[in-house]
């Protein structure tokens, strides 16, 4: 087994955990930043398979602005509780632990990047993950889904709005 499968194994059970750990926290602020360690771990992926712009997509886009988004929704609507039960015991020592672990894991990532032997990228086709060859998936072969996404996104969008501004009007 090489290096680069263990670094494989080793993030995705990262990823597994964090998942998991995201759905069954009950504090909604700690499942967001749980779903941040996943997309960071996704992220590593992605360098691992030589596609450093989907990985710096993936960190700025997802982990970046969609959950400062879903953090500010939190605060702002004031759920930070699912419920009133403890969350798990060991919730605080696995969360170091992954991170810990996240972190070596995309050192070594970005290290892996340099060397030009490949890795597992070895077998994926010449321009993959360049912004070029994202644009063109993007733009000629998944335009459809890719505008009912946005679609869907500002429809979400206005649904947030209508749903707060009706509380505020309720309690006030």
């Amino acid at each position: 087994m090489t290096g680069d499968w263990l670094i494989f194994a080793a993030l995705a059970l990262i990823a597994v955990i964090s998942a998991v750990m995201m759905i069954t926290s009950r504090n909604t602020v700690y499942s967001a930043l749980f779903l941040v360690l996943d997309f960071t771990a996704i992220a590593v992926f992605y360098l691992l398979l030589q596609a450093p712009f989907i990985a710096m997509v993936q960190i700025t886009v997802y982990a970046g602005a969609i959950m400062v988004l879903f953090l500010f929704v939190i605060m702002l609507l004031g759920v930070e509780q699912a419920a009133t039960s403890p969350g798990l015991p060991l919730q605080a020592p696995v969360a170091i632990v992954l991170a810990f672990a996240l972190v070596i894991l995309l050192g070594y990532g970005l290290l892996q990047q340099g060397d030009g032997q490949g890795g597992l990228a070895a077998v994926l086709a010449e321009g993959f993950g360049s912004p070029i060859a994202i644009g063109d998936l993007l733009f000629e072969s998944y335009l459809i889904p890719f505008e009912a996404t946005s679609v869907l996104l500002l429809v979400a969008i206005i649904g947030a709005i209508f749903l707060t501004a009706r509380a505020r009007r309720q309690a006030g």
